[in-house]
């Protein structure tokens, strides 16, 4: 295992778990982009702010990085050496963001000032990903880290394999 590693897929597919684990294996600091991203109240940080915050994150010498946000695929994946993409069911992601929800109820854990909350856009967003998000997504990890190491894991199983062959 390399020491920039980028964790990609959609909403409750493990990003942030994932994150955490790789992290401390590699002992390099965790970004979770949603915390760049968001303000108090589900405001969305101004581009330019969230842009030059994923730069900083991106600049230093080791790092797990989680997150999509493809606006900034071009400060993060020409720097990558490993790229995760977690490629679980819409069916698996939604189960696990209503846990999620019934677990954080009331709690900002997603990201600073932000309650966690599971709206019809949010789950309309989940259902809809792997058919508005994962091609192009895979596209641009092949496109623009074409010398990190890919990996698609599906399972629970693939990313206990991946932690333990890391």
């Amino acid at each position: 295992m390399n020491r920039r590693v980028l964790v990609l897929g959609p909403s409750g597919s493990g990003k942030s778990t994932l994150a955490r684990r790789l992290g401390a294996a590699l002992d390099v600091p965790v970004t979770h982009l949603d915390h760049l991203y968001w303000r108090p109240g589900w405001v969305p940080a101004p581009p330019d702010e969230f842009r030059a915050a994923v730069a900083t994150a991106a600049a230093t010498e080791g790092w797990v990085i989680e997150g999509n946000y493809s606006s900034t695929f071009d400060l993060r994946l020409p720097l990558a050496d490993t790229v995760v993409f977690l490629d679980v069911s819409r069916t698996t992601s939604l189960r696990r963001v209503l846990a999620r929800h019934l677990r954080e109820r009331g709690r900002d854990t997603q990201a600073p000032g932000c309650v966690s909350k599971v709206d019809r856009g949010f789950v309309t967003w989940i259902w809809n990903w792997p058919r508005t998000h994962r091609d192009r997504l895979l596209a641009s990890v092949v496109a623009d880290a074409p010398r990190a190491r890919h990996y698609l894991l599906s399972t629970r199983a693939d990313v206990e394999a991946f932690l333990l062959d890391g």
